[in-house]
């Protein structure tokens, strides 16, 4: 066995490859021609909102559902048909599944026993996982834990055999804010030291977001778009992606030239349409953070604020703009930009190219 030291990471192993996936259930389709390819050492998240089919894939991953078409292949094996305890794959839970009864060292035995490693060899992996997860508590009992902790233990078991990929299925999901925040940077900071290739499942954003290599976003089955978390947030391959990722100002518009969409209320916006025919409805989006209010009406838009939101970091104000309806724009909170009061009437600017383009005219989630 491949023993990992907590300072240095293990051998790159853990490619993944899924290959024209299919699942259904009963008449409900699960999950519809899936195709990834995760790089040895990558941290990979799939995202998306509930039924989406996110799970489904890791337990396909697992080896506790079996797919009805295509190839899981890891490291060159193809998966398909071998046994969830003999793919040698980490998985942490929401609930972490720890034995109540035993200890924390005994929660960690557990697994390097099944295998039958010598009991002085299963003493030393105990200090290394318990020193790579900072813990120092291996003869507490898991209720006498903290969430935080409890997740720790999680983790290091699950890791302790030296797997090549570890499954991850919102194990932050039932933390507090705070601690969740602090756990997402401890558990990117361990994924890295160990070199460990890890399939994480949300569907939080700002974790996807702030943990993840490349992020898969799926909808109703569907692979939508596979990125860094930024070519997502900044080149959306779809409205769906659009407006699941962060917060966006979806509005409707004709295309009068290859960049150029006349809003509904007339206003012209500059936005690359590529492939759009001219005369075709289109929805455009842009990103409340790349709207600015000016005090004049002088600009490309005008509007009235209707409400102000405080929120600590940043000010959101909801302007409505007539017919077109009611965008947000985010304002930093950092004393150099003015305050605006519900009522007022502004102006709406942006930089060039800032407004983006789909052929779909609606999108749910």
């Amino acid at each position: 066995m491949n023993m990992i030291s907590p300072s240095l990471p293990t051998t790159r192993r853990g490619h993944i490859v899924l290959n024209h996936i299919a699942k259904r259930f009963g008449h409900r389709v699960g999950i519809t021609d899936l195709n990834l390819d995760i790089a040895p050492g990558e941290f990979f998240t799939i995202l998306g909102p509930s039924g989406c089919g996110k799970t489904t894939t890791l337990m396909m991953l697992a080896g506790f559902t079996n797919p009805d078409f295509g190839d899981i292949v890891l490291d060159g094996r193809h998966m398909n048909h071998v046994a969830p305890q003999e793919r040698d794959i980490g998985v942490v839970f929401q609930n972490y599944v720890l034995f109540p009864h035993m200890t924390v060292a005994q929660n960690l035995a557990f697994p390097l026993e099944v295998r039958k490693m010598a009991k002085a060899d299963i003493d030393q992996r105990i200090a290394e996982v318990l020193a790579l997860v900072r813990l120092s508590t291996p003869d507490h009992l898991p209720s006498q834990l903290s969430g935080g902790q409890q997740q720790r233990v999680a983790i290091a078991r699950s890791v302790i055999f030296d797997p090549p990929v570890l499954l991850m299925d919102e194990p932050l999901g039932a933390l507090d804010r705070n601690l969740r925040a602090h756990l997402q940077v401890e558990l990117r900071s361990l994924q890295q030291r160990l070199g460990i290739t890890v399939v994480y499942v949300t569907h939080d954003q700002e974790e996807a977001m702030s943990m993840s290599d490349r992020v898969a976003i799926m909808h109703e089955g569907r692979l939508e778009q596979v990125g860094t978390p930024r070519a997502l947030y900044e080149t959306p391959a779809s409205l769906f992606v659009a407006n699941f990722l962060g917060e966006n100002n979806i509005v409707s518009g004709v295309v009068v030239s290859p960049d150029v969409v006349v809003l509904d209320n007339g206003a012209r916006i500059d936005t690359k349409t590529h492939a759009i025919g001219v005369n075709q409805q289109v929805t455009v989006s842009i990103r409340p953070e790349r709207l600015e209010l000016k005090t004049d009406t002088d600009n490309r838009l005008q509007g009235q604020i209707r409400t102000v939101v405080f929120l600590g970091s940043h000010i959101t104000y909801h302007v409505d703009i007539g017919e077109v309806g009611v965008v947000a724009v985010r304002v930093p909170n950092d004393g150099r930009h003015p305050r605006f009061e519900s009522g007022q009437q502004v102006g709406l600017t942006w930089q060039a190219y800032a407004w983006q383009t789909f052929s779909e005219v609606s999108a749910s989630i």
